[in-house]
């Protein structure tokens, strides 16, 4: 078996609203556009982000409820520019950027559906692995 790429699917209430966040804070590129679902992708790093009404079929009823024991991972070259851009855009900050033990830079917020987004930066060389 190989796998040819995998991407997360955030479930939205707030279609528009979730496309502009990762558009206009992380500067995503829309692929894809519609009524009930939205992809995004960032040509240089080859990630890619869906965007999905939470009521759609595709998405069991059993799943649509509230986010919880998950969150995604933006590394970017710098924090700091995305934090201003976030404080400006009033974006709701749960952690401002700090330094972490393991060589990275990172802050936490949320997007427009509450689901929490960690936006790092490398402060040092990622460890070697024994």
């Amino acid at each position: 078996m190989a796998i040819s790429r995998g991407f997360v699917n955030i479930c939205s209430d707030r279609l528009p609203a979730t496309r502009d966040f990762y558009v206009g804070l992380l500067g995503f590129e829309i692929a894809y556009d519609s009524d009930w679902f939205v992809q995004l992708g960032d040509a240089d790093s080859g990630v890619t982000i869906g965007i999905i009404a939470r009521d759609h079929e595709l998405v069991p009823e059993d799943v649509r409820g509230a986010f919880g024991g998950s969150y995604i991972t933006i590394v970017v070259d710098d924090v700091e520019p995305v934090y201003t851009l976030a404080k400006r855009f009033g974006v709701t900050i749960v952690e401002e950027p700090r330094d972490l033990f393991y060589g990275q830079r990172r802050m936490l917020i949320t997007d427009p559906n509450g689901f929490l987004v960690d936006v790092s930066s490398p402060t040092a060389p990622p460890p070697t692995s024994p």
